[in-house]
C-alpha cells in the first residue's frame, strides 16, 4: 500500500492509528477489570489499570486533536478558495481597466499561466503571429514589455497585500 497516496493521506493515517489505540485501550481496560474481578492478589491489575486509564485519556485527547486539525484544515481550504477567487477578481478588474478585448483576455490568461505563444495559437486555432500581436497589445496596454513583467504586475499586487517582512528591521 502506498502510504503517501491521496487515498491514504495524513488524516487516514491518524485515523488508522486511532483505531489501533482505541482497540488497545479497550483491551487493557477490560483485561484490568477482569483481573480485578478474578485475581486474588490484584497487585498486577492495580498497576495495569492506571496505565489503561491513561491510554483512554490519551485516546480521547487524540480524538480532540484530530477534530481540531480537521476543522483547521477546512478553514484553511476555505481561506485558500477565497484568496484564489479574490486573486481572479483582481486580475479581471485589471483586465477591465486596461480595456482588453475578449481575445486579448484569453491570451493574457494563457500568458499568466505560462503557455508558449505557439501553443496559444494552436489552442485558439489562430496563427502564432496573431497571438504575438495580441500579446504585444496586452503588454502595451499594461505598460510592460515582456511576459515576466506582465506576470510581475499581478505578483506585485498579491505581495502588496501581504505584510512587508523588512518592516521594523533596523538598517545596519
Amino acid at each position: 500500500m502506498n502510504w503517501h497516496s491521496p487515498l491514504w493521506g495524513p488524516t487516514a493515517t491518524i485515523a488508522a492509528a486511532l483505531v489501533v489505540e482505541v482497540f488497545a485501550a479497550v483491551f487493557f481496560v477490560s483485561d484490568s477489570l477482569l483481573e480485578l474481578a478474578t485475581d486474588t492478589s490484584k497487585r498486577h491489575a492495580l498497576m495495569e489499570l492506571p496505565v489503561a486509564i491513561a491510554l483512554c485519556i490519551g485516546t480521547w485527547l487524540t480524538v480532540q486533536e484530530l477534530r481540531r486539525l480537521l476543522r483547521r484544515s477546512d478553514e484553511q481550504d476555505r481561506a485558500l478558495a477565497l484568496a484564489s477567487g479574490a486573486f481572479v477578481q483582481v486580475i479581471e478588474r485589471q483586465f477591465d481597466g486596461w480595456k482588453l478585448t475578449p481575445s486579448e483576455r484569453e491570451v493574457a490568461w494563457l500568458s499568466l499561466k505560462g503557455v508558449d505563444p505557439a501553443v496559444m495559437a494552436e489552442l485558439r486555432g489562430s496563427a502564432t503571429g496573431t497571438v504575438r500581436a495580441q500579446l504585444a497589445r496586452v503588454y502595451g496596454k499594461s505598460g510592460v514589455t515582456s511576459r515576466a513583467q506582465f506576470a510581475s504586475v499581478f505578483v506585485d499586487e498579491l505581495l502588496g497585500r501581504l505584510p512587508d517582512p523588512t518592516q521594523g528591521k533596523d538598517d545596519r
